[in-house]
């Protein structure tokens, strides 16, 4: 429970905690309503969405290794925007890459609400390369928007076409996290507002909210991002204790995806503050090449495993 005008938050064993300074990290929570025929109880049986790790990630794998050989995979990827923009397609590549070497006739099909998505071109490529026509994307203007399910006959109803599944991954829209909702920390958008140079709701005062929650200009709601953000944040805080001037904040961003045991590839970009919103500095980071070697691909696995041990270290040690 969150009493901000006492400023207060009670945890679940009844503690309370008294704050000058709250920061929060709320997480995403998903739109159950965006479909006829879905829900939460849709999801937790038939149709996991496996976004958050926990017995959904467990229910998507029993699916995927109790399904025939020769079976299709759904995954039906959100709108923009939602959590880990690569996500949906990192996924079809590691369903693809357990069906070549276990169920080689079985098909990965994403259908889409959108027309163009992160690093596209790279996926693809590495899709083709690696699985052949195993991976089949169909977007939104091809048809790939959902209006409906029929969870009892694992049928999807798109706007175009009906389709049937053996297992459907649906990732449903997403907004704050529930918690945010609760406190009154979102506007309109289901997400919540913020100066983007100190990360201070712009609805509560002393209130921070960093991470997927938040509203941040043109940073993807990525971990790395999360990372930067609660750095910029911390700093902020620290300057008001202090009476000293915020200083003008620089935020960063690496995102590293793997379609095959040796062959991944990333994008990354340095942010600055431009009249209040956070916008990429021009020139800055940039995609892996197209025409990289297969070095290249096998070298940038192992700076994505690197980039996970030194992050996580970072964030808990």
């Amino acid at each position: 429970m969150w009493v901000i005008k006492k400023r207060y938050v009670k945890g679940k064993d009844g503690s309370t905690y008294y704050f000058d300074k709250l920061v929060v990290s709320p997480g995403v929570s998903f739109k159950w309503d965006a479909f006829d025929g879905y829900s939460e109880a849709v999801a937790n049986k038939e149709m996991p969405h496996a976004w958050k790790a926990g017995p959904q990630t467990t229910l998507l794998r029993k699916q995927l290794l109790a399904m025939k050989d020769g079976g299709v995979c759904y995954i039906s990827a959100p709108p923009n925007p939602f959590r880990c923009p690569p996500g949906p397609y990192e996924r079809a590549a590691q369903i693809a890459m357990y069906f070549k070497h276990h169920k080689p006739k079985s098909k990965v099909i994403i259908l889409d609400t959108k027309d163009r998505f992160s690093k596209q071109g790279l996926f693809k490529q590495g899709w083709a390369q690696h699985y052949g026509d195993m991976i089949e994307w169909v977007s939104g203007v091809e048809g790939g928007i959902l209006e409906g399910v029929d969870a009892k006959n694992m049928t999807l109803i798109g706007e175009v076409d009906e389709y049937k599944g053996d297992v459907i991954n649906i990732i449903p829209p997403q907004m704050a996290g529930h918690i945010a909702h609760v406190a009154g920390l979102t506007d309109d958008s289901g997400w919540c507002p913020v100066d983007q140079k100190t990360f201070e709701s712009s609805i509560h005062q002393d209130i921070h909210v960093i991470g997927d929650a938040c509203k941040v200009g043109k940073m993807p709601k990525s971990g790395y991002a999360a990372n930067s953000q609660g750095k910029v944040c911390a700093k902020a805080i620290v300057a008001h204790l202090n009476g000293t001037p915020v200083e003008e904040p620089s935020y960063v961003n690496t995102c590293y995806s793997i379609v095959a045991h040796n062959h991944g590839f990333s994008v990354a970009a340095v942010y600055q503050l431009q009249d209040g919103v956070i916008l990429p500095v021009k020139g800055s980071g940039g995609l892996s090449p197209m025409d990289a070697s297969k070095q290249t691909r096998a070298n940038e696995v192992q700076y994505a495993l690197g980039w996970y041990k030194h992050i996580t270290s970072d964030m808990f040690n």
